[in-house]
């Protein structure tokens, strides 16, 4: 093993800053799901009929829809990465051919 694996700087594992770049977007977008539906509930829960304990548990529940788009988005990260996931997600194959089936 040379001095170079045995740093951690092997040149096969090395990202760029694009890769990095790339990485924090597909993290914010896997982010952003739960935490836009948390907030949609949250606003439902405390705009039927606002209220002190409404707003609380509208905050708690927006809360906890960052905390499980963090947690989902980290656990993509560490996995294959947040790109893959995102693309595997996005990818669709039963609406690939979609407009041939209707003819």
């Amino acid at each position: 093993m040379t001095d170079l694996e045995q740093s951690g700087n092997n040149p096969e594992n090395k990202r760029s800053f694009f890769d990095y770049v790339f990485e924090i977007i597909g993290w914010l977008q896997i982010v952003i799901s739960p935490l836009l539906l948390g907030l949609l509930i949250g606003s439902w829960i405390y705009f039927s009929d606002p209220g002190n304990g409404r707003l609380i548990a509208g905050i708690a529940v927006a809360a906890l829809g960052l905390i499980i788009g963090i947690n989902l988005a980290t656990k993509a990260w560490k996995g294959k990465g947040t790109i893959d996931f995102v693309s595997r997600e996005m990818a669709t194959p039963e609406l690939d051919n979609l407009e041939e089936e209707k003819k």
